[in-house]
């Protein structure tokens, strides 16, 4: 269930930031163009108002305009707009004998209500284009959603696939191991083919897991036990690492096989990502779990658990994938700890 949540998520997370780069980029460029848009409109009513007043003082036939009269100074300009506080107004000479010269002005007031009006229809279409843009712009996200959704869908068979090769040769596999292991001469390399399908048979779980949904069942089991039994599997193949165990009696009530899952990524992820001369140090006291192991660094330690993420060729990338999706669904706290390239993890089952 989580895992289906999870690739939900990531389409989720592919389609909304789609979504919003194609959305932001178009609202930009629509955005540029309604502030010319309004640049020009202000500029049209302007000059029309001119061109009004100037009729104006022709004709008088417009009651928008008022006049006014006022004292004929040097440099006076004619037949210019001019715009104040109070009103937009022209000046017009009435004879060359006057004292005086006409005054043709709009009030202020009126001018802001017409752009104001001029602001609100651009508005209202800046919204219905804006409405338009989310159409294309969710058609878009969908259109480079559809690819990815694929690639999981390809992912996703591939798996099945591996799943079901190596389900029949690992079956054989351990059925003949224990129709031949009472011949105590090849029982060495009895113990390594073992060892060899064992791991075969985790990454076949893992992979199972991956795709398939479980029902967990909770039984009491002692921890230090499961836990020591894949110390014992990983132990032989890792001799040349230090290894400090320290484990009490520990009775729990959880899923074992999931929790055998859990610790077994763990160690598998702390063995091969070791140094050559590292350690490895596991404990379990009053129900806290704590593996320790030394590496060479982690470059995203904020990634470990990420699906697919690795940082090395080895590995699928999806063991502690597993573990972050096992411990929420089982309620496990879990906490990561790195510190001069120690690597710890530890587990809480209270």
């Amino acid at each position: 269930m989580l895992e289906e949540l999870a690739i939900k998520l990531s389409e989720k997370e592919s389609f909304a930031k789609s979504f919003l780069l194609f959305f932001t980029i178009i609202e930009l460029f629509l955005g540029f163009i309604f502030y010319n848009y309004y640049k020009i409109e202000s500029e049209h009513l302007q000059e029309n108002l001119y061109m009004q007043m100037k009729n104006y003082s022709f004709f008088f036939d417009n009651d928008k305009f008022d006049i006014d009269f006022i004292p004929k100074t040097k440099n006076l300009n004619y037949y210019e707009l001019n715009i104040t506080s109070k009103d937009l107004y022209i000046l017009t000479p009435i004879d060359a004998t006057s004292h005086d010269v006409l005054k043709i002005y709009y009030p202020y007031r009126r001018y802001q209500f017409s752009l104001k009006q001029i602001r609100f229809k651009i508005l209202w279409q800046f919204l219905l284009t804006s409405i338009i843009s989310i159409l294309i712009s969710i058609g878009f996200s969908f259109y480079i959603l559809k690819p990815l959704r694929e690639s999981l869908q390809l992912l996703e068979v591939f798996i099945k696939d591996i799943i079901h090769d190596l389900n029949t040769p690992l079956t054989n596999i351990l059925i003949n191991l224990k129709i031949i292991g009472k011949n105590p001469s090849i029982q060495e390399e009895i113990d390594g083919i073992e060892q060899s399908a064992k791991t075969i048979s985790m990454l076949h779980t893992n992979l199972n897991s991956y795709l398939q949904n479980f029902t967990y069942k909770q039984n009491r089991f002692n921890l230090k036990d499961t836990i020591k039994s894949q110390i014992d599997f990983f132990k032989p193949s890792y001799s040349y690492l230090k290894w400090d165990i320290d484990l009490d009696e520990c009775i729990v009530s959880s899923d074992e096989n999931a929790i055998a899952r859990v610790i077994y990524n763990l160690i598998s992820n702390a063995c091969k990502y070791n140094t050559n001369n590292g350690f490895i140090k596991i404990t379990l006291k009053e129900n806290i779990v704590t593996i320790q192991n030394d590496s060479y660094g982690i470059k995203h330690p904020n990634r470990i658990f990420d699906r697919f993420y690795k940082e090395n060729d080895r590995g699928l990338g999806i063991g502690l994938h597993i573990v972050e999706r096992l411990c929420q669904e089982l309620k496990i706290d879990k906490h990561l700890h790195i510190n001069n390239n120690i690597f710890s993890i530890t587990l809480n089952f209270n």
